[in-house]
């Protein structure tokens, strides 16, 4: 009876929690955003938004630029790159703490990754590393033309997966003066060993089919994918995921701040490149300061937990742990995102400024 209540209490206040925030779920932004809070128009003297294209390696690639309050382009301006998540796009939690960035000064960009969201690129949902990469430093080639841009003054932010390329790009990157990441997911790993270690008998296997899938492909057949999801789970369904990552997860990308342009989506292909790419090799070439900011419940922690001390050269290096968050509420959970952004803005507004 008492495990029976605890599993209604749960559907219940899950049920309550998606009931508050559903109304992000309507794209009624006229910016697409779906992260509350959002700007919904572009008012004189606070911050903005400015929707931008530019080509890289012939794709063309979509990005949000969002300027201070009282922006002038005149005058200089400290700068931060911002790399989504994982199926993310740049309108739900990269836009978020661009945004929020914006509003304590800095001009930041965001850009759906190639490929994916609305930028170019075919296959659709090609997800390999090199073009993830590719895709951060394409971000400064942009964001460093931009008027009022101190180009010696430009960071770099990466979210989840996002965190784990940016990891690699601050590597060889040099114009980036200061590295963070928020919940750091090293693809790589994951999809070689499956999450927490869960997949490792099965590698061989599984490069197997994704070695199948690149024959498809290049004969004219079919793209396959992996990751794919149903998008009408129950609640009672939703709340039987084991870990938190997929069970938040999944309400966070199909619920709360599902955007049309986002999916846990990849060519299965992509496999042959992200089963044999490591985010926390070579950490000992990332010399600038670098933070590393994870939940303390967040059950994909023990992957900052294995890349933080490989990185032996960086400056002013810190493990920042956020009380009591999981991976996913690092994302839109107001009391976690203040630490994080707090945190985001001590740490870059000194190593910037140096």
């Amino acid at each position: 009876m008492k495990k029976y209540f605890r599993h209604h209490l749960f559907l219940m206040l899950f049920m309550s929690a998606i009931t508050t925030i559903s109304a992000q779920t309507k794209l009624n932004n006229p910016f697409g955003l779906v992260y509350e809070g959002a700007i919904t128009e572009n008012v004189q003297g606070k911050v903005n938004i400015h929707p931008v294209t530019s080509k890289l390696n012939g794709i063309v690639i979509a990005a949000n630029v969002y300027t201070p309050s009282n922006y002038n382009p005149e005058k200089k301006y400290l700068a931060v790159v911002v790399a989504h998540p994982n199926g993310g796009v740049k309108e739900q939690t990269a836009g978020l703490y661009a945004q929020h960035l914006a509003e304590y000064g800095y001009i930041t960009i965001v850009a759906d990754a190639a490929y994916q969201g609305a930028s170019g690129g075919e296959p659709r949902h090609t997800d390999k590393p090199v073009n993830r990469v590719e895709d951060i430093h394409g971000m400064a080639d942009f964001i460093t033309q931009y008027a009022g841009v101190d180009t010696s003054r430009l960071g770099v932010l990466g979210i989840c997966g996002g965190g784990g390329y940016t990891l690699k790009a601050a590597q060889s990157d040099k114009r980036f003066k200061a590295v963070a990441t928020l919940s750091m997911f090293n693809s790589g790993e994951v999809r070689r060993n499956g999450f927490q270690n869960s997949q490792i008998n099965t590698i061989q296997e599984r490069l197997k089919k994704a070695s199948d899938a690149r024959t498809q492909e290049v004969t004219g057949g079919k793209t396959l994918y992996a990751g794919e999801a149903n998008p009408n789970l129950t609640e009672e369904e939703i709340a039987k995921i084991s870990t938190d990552l997929y069970r938040e997860g999944y309400v966070y990308y199909f619920r709360t701040h599902a955007h049309p342009n986002s999916t846990f989506l990849y060519t299965m292909s992509s496999l042959l490149d992200l089963m044999t790419w490591d985010a926390a090799t070579n950490m000992d070439l990332i010399n600038q300061p670098l933070l590393m900011m994870a939940g303390s419940k967040a059950d994909t922690k023990y992957m900052t937990d294995e890349a933080f001390p490989k990185a032996i050269n960086a400056k002013n290096k810190e493990l920042f742990l956020i009380e009591g968050a999981t991976h996913i509420q690092t994302y839109y959970v107001p009391k976690y995102v203040e630490q994080a952004v707090n945190k985001l803005t001590s740490f870059f507004g000194k190593n910037l400024q140096e």
